[in-house]
């Protein structure tokens, strides 16, 4: 699991919030599979309505701005975001993410190797509602400030509290990364991570820098399918 802080700030979240808020919202087993069907208790935003639309290209956009998600995820497909929100009773029992994304209606396709959840709520302002996802260490669970994002593997089982007071507003997506491998995409952004480091105390022109730099676009270029 990899937090993400501030991909939008306040106002685009208020935007974004303004934009989805008066729209119709459906119910959230639009999406789902047979499996996902059985536990998910939320309303969804139809991802052909305009509102989705126009939200779903502000968090595009945000992330491509971000450094840390192109770091960490490494995309080269992104599924169009989508918009979910989660009242009092409502919540999403363990599932496991399907393995392939189709969008509706056309022929765009992905394989989903990792999932990402973007509040827009604050954690204020709802109680119950964290994201647990099931790792090799246990159990992690996440509820961030609004514009934050979490970022974790696709095929792990992850479910969504009951929310017990107030409403839980997220966008969530997935994507298919360059590196299909998780542990090898672990590898580059922590090896990402310290060259950043490196460089900040060394300056980019250090031969350290250098030499690191290069090895990690050699394991990328080893393992990236593009």
């Amino acid at each position: 699991m990899i937090v993400i802080p501030e991909v939008l700030d306040a106002a685009a979240v208020e935007h974004v919030l303004g934009l989805i808020g008066g729209a119709e919202w459906a119910d959230g087993n639009a999406t789902s599979g047979h499996q996902s069907a059985l536990a998910k208790r939320n309303r969804q935003l139809p991802e052909q309505s305009a509102a989705a639309q126009q939200a779903g290209a502000m968090v595009l956009d945000a992330l491509a701005k971000s450094a840390t998600f192109i770091a960490a995820a490494l995309p080269l497909k992104i599924y169009p975001p989508l918009f979910n929100r989660y009242g009092v009773g409502d919540g999403f029992g363990t599932h496991v993410d399907s393995a392939v994304r189709i969008r509706a209606g056309s022929d765009f396709r992905i394989r989903s190797d990792l999932s990402a959840t973007l509040f827009l709520s604050d954690p204020e302002d709802y109680d119950g509602g964290e994201l647990s996802v099931e790792h090799g260490f246990g159990v992690g669970a996440v509820k961030l400030p609004a514009g934050h994002m979490v970022l974790y593997p696709a095929s792990s089982l992850h479910h969504v509290a009951p929310v017990t007071r107030g409403e839980r507003i997220a966008s969530f997506f997935w994507l298919q990364s360059m590196v299909r491998d998780n542990e090898a995409r672990q590898t580059l952004f922590s090896l990402d991570n310290n060259i950043q480091s490196l460089a900040a105390d060394r300056g980019h022109d250090d031969r350290d820098v250098i030499s690191l730099t290069g090895i990690y676009h050699n394991l990328l270029r080893r393992w990236a399918d593009c």
